[in-house]
C-alpha cells in the first residue's frame, strides 16, 4: 500500500506546489509510517493519476473539510482511476493540532519575553464567501487554544474578519497563518494584510511547515494503516 498526500496546489504556477508537496512526502516517509508516501497537488496535470491507485491511503493535506475535500478530490481520485481508495480525514482536523499551534505560538511569544498569558494569538486563516469551512474549523481552534493566551484573534484573506481589521491594534501578539502550505496567500496577501494593519509582532510560517508536522502525518497514516 501507498499513502497520497494530496495538496491543492497553485494552478497558475503548479511547479513550486508539487514540489512542496513531494518534499512534504520525502519527510513522512522518513518518519517510518509504515508505507511508502507520495506527493501531489490537484494544480498540477497528471500528478495525481501518476501515484493514486485503488490501494492508496489518500491524506488530503487541507486545512478544512469542505467542497475540495469532500467532493472535489473524490471526483479528481475517480478520474485518476482511483476512486475505490481511502480518503482519511484533512490535516486541519488532526486531534494534535491545538498543541502544536499552542507550542508554536509560545516559542515565538517567549523569543519576545513575553508569557503565553500575555500574548495575544492571531490566528490566519483563508476564509471563502460560499463556504463556511474554513471559518469554522479556524473559529474551533481558536476557542480550544484560547485558554493558553490573553486572546485569540481570527482572520479571513476572503471573508469578514479581515486579517488587516483584525491585526491592527494589537499589542504583544503573534500571528500564526493557519495554512497547509506556502503558496499565494501565504507570501503575498497574508503580509500585505498585516503590513497594512501596522502590526509589529513575530509572524510565524504556516502551521503546515511546522517541523513536527511530518510526524503527525505519519502516525495518521499508520493509524490508518
Amino acid at each position: 500500500m501507498k499513502a497520497v498526500i494530496v495538496s491543492h496546489g497553485q494552478p497558475g504556477d503548479p511547479g513550486p506546489q508539487q514540489r512542496a508537496v513531494e518534499d512534504l512526502a520525502a519527510r513522512v516517509a522518513a518518519c517510518d509510517p509504515g508505507c511508502a508516501v507520495a506527493g501531489a497537488t490537484l494544480a498540477m496535470p497528471g500528478a495525481l493519476a501518476a501515484v493514486a491507485d485503488d490501494d492508496s491511503l489518500i491524506y488530503p493535506m487541507f486545512m478544512a473539510e469542505g467542497w475540495f475535500t469532500r467532493t472535489e478530490l473524490p471526483r479528481r481520485l475517480a478520474q485518476a482511476g482511483a476512486g475505490a481508495t481511502l480518503v482519511l480525514r484533512p490535516f486541519g482536523t488532526d486531534p494534535a493540532l491545538p498543541g502544536l499551534i499552542v507550542s508554536q505560538a509560545r516559542a515565538a511569544a517567549a523569543t519576545q519575553g513575553w508569557s503565553s498569558q500575555d500574548t495575544v494569538l492571531l490566528l490566519t486563516a483563508h476564509g471563502s464567501q460560499r463556504s463556511q469551512a474554513s471559518f469554522t474549523i479556524t473559529t474551533a481552534l481558536a476557542e480550544t487554544v484560547a485558554p493558553h493566551f490573553a486572546r485569540v484573534v481570527t482572520g479571513f484573506v476572503e471573508q469578514e474578519p479581515f486579517i488587516a481589521d483584525a491585526a491592527r491594534g494589537l499589542a504583544r501578539a503573534v500571528s500564526l497563518p493557519l495554512f497547509a502550505l506556502r503558496a499565494d496567500h501565504v507570501l503575498d496577501d497574508l503580509p500585505a494584510a498585516l503590513d497594512q494593519a501596522g502590526f509589529t509582532g513575530p509572524r510565524l510560517p504556516p502551521i503546515g511547515l511546522a517541523p513536527e508536522v511530518p510526524g503527525l502525518i505519519a502516525a495518521s497514516l499508520r493509524a490508518a494503516l
